[in-house]
């Protein structure tokens, strides 16, 4: 279906990423032709003053024909049917994060996109980004000694969405990050959430996911209602610690040489410190910057084109969902939830799916698995 002088590609939705994937899609040679798909006339006229040679199309059903690959960047509740009509089209697609609003769409997805043999891709942009590299080497390196723990906080004043709370909204970034520099996913979570100026989306959450190997705890702190922009990831490791700022214009990581050690016997003096602490050099390490969103399409049209599996395809994609979903209840149900009861609901939900069409005569038990 490749057009033999570039691919075709389509944004669906052209807000303010989508936008930006035609400024970086404008910007590849292997890209011959670019559609804007949006009810909205006034942002495809708006983006042709820049970009002339645009492709403009109301919705995906007319816009398909004439498509290789497609990037959809719509609200998260159209995730999933944009895709599936994309895929069943034969057509190659990148959905912006989170991949679903729950893990079994997010599963469905994979499932089509395997059984049509198109690339399904996940845009968890910080996983292409030059700092996030840098964390996950110094974790492999065991540059920071033992992890200790982790935290996270992406915060600000807004921006609200009408379809999605803080966590779905925000923590995506985040979950991906620690399980990108901890070349991990976690076995549990537990959260708390709450809405305040919505009435209906919660807009501050906590997370606390667990991490089994390596053996450390990570904290994300997401908020639409907080006073001051925060993107800041931090490390704590027994010989050193690390923070990157994401909106720091330089030196976006610094590593502190810095700790602590407890003395071998306390003893019974209690006029000494508990305690020792220990003081080294702010070193900032040296980074090529890259354009995180610029280095992701690229490798979307390259596993297009060369057949690679995706970095962050649709499993990368699905696994920050099930921690999402663990996470919603957990907030809903004030315990920690393991993510294999996530998984074991979904697989409840195929067996009892098979028993129904068995008991209806559609298909034999075993069929749908």
């Amino acid at each position: 279906m490749t057009n033999t002088t570039g691919l075709r590609v389509g944004v669906v939705g052209c807000g303010y990423w989508g936008s930006k994937h035609i400024r970086v899609l404008h910007s590849l040679e292997s890209v011959a032709t670019i559609a804007v798909i949006d009810p909205n006339p006034d942002r495809a006229l708006q983006l042709s003053r820049n970009y002339p040679a645009l492709e403009a199309y109301k919705n995906l059903d007319e816009a398909l024909p004439h498509l290789d690959a497609v990037i959809i960047a719509t609200p998260p509740s159209t995730h999933k049917p944009l895709a599936l009509k994309a895929i069943e089209a034969g057509v190659h697609v990148m959905v912006e994060k989170p991949l679903a609003t729950t893990a079994a769409d997010a599963r469905d997805m994979i499932e089509a996109a395997k059984a049509k043999d198109v690339v399904l891709m996940v845009g968890h942009t910080f996983e292409y980004h030059s700092a996030v590299w840098q964390l996950r080497e110094m974790v492999q390196k065991k540059e920071l000694g033992d992890l200790y723990y982790l935290d996270t906080a992406r915060l600000n004043l807004g921006l609200y969405q009408h379809d999605c709370n803080v966590l779905f909204d925000l923590a995506p970034h985040d979950v991906s990050i620690l399980n990108y520099v901890l070349g991990a996913t976690p076995v549990s979570v537990q959260c708390w959430s709450s809405h305040h100026a919505n009435s209906r989306l919660e807009d501050v959450g906590y997370l606390r996911l667990h991490y089994k190997d390596p053996d450390v705890t990570a904290n994300v702190h997401v908020s639409w209602l907080d006073p001051c922009k925060v993107r800041r990831v931090t490390m704590v490791g027994s010989q050193k610690m690390v923070i990157f700022n994401d909106l720091a214009s330089e030196e976006r990581i610094k590593v502190h040489d810095k700790g602590v050690t407890q003395p071998p016997q306390l003893g019974e003096d209690l006029t000494q410190p508990p305690m020792s602490y220990r003081y080294g050099d702010v070193v900032s390490p040296h980074l090529v910057m890259n354009e995180p969103l610029m280095v992701e399409d690229e490798h979307f049209v390259d596993c297009i084109l060369t057949g690679l599996t995706p970095l962050t395809g649709g499993a990368n994609g699905l696994a920050v969902v099930e921690v999402l979903e663990a996470a919603q209840l957990s907030a809903a149900e004030g315990r920690e939830v393991l993510i294999d009861e996530v998984r074991a609901e979904r697989a409840a939900k195929v067996v009892l799916d098979e028993v129904k069409l068995h008991q209806n005569g559609s298909a034999p038990v075993g069929e749908l698995r």
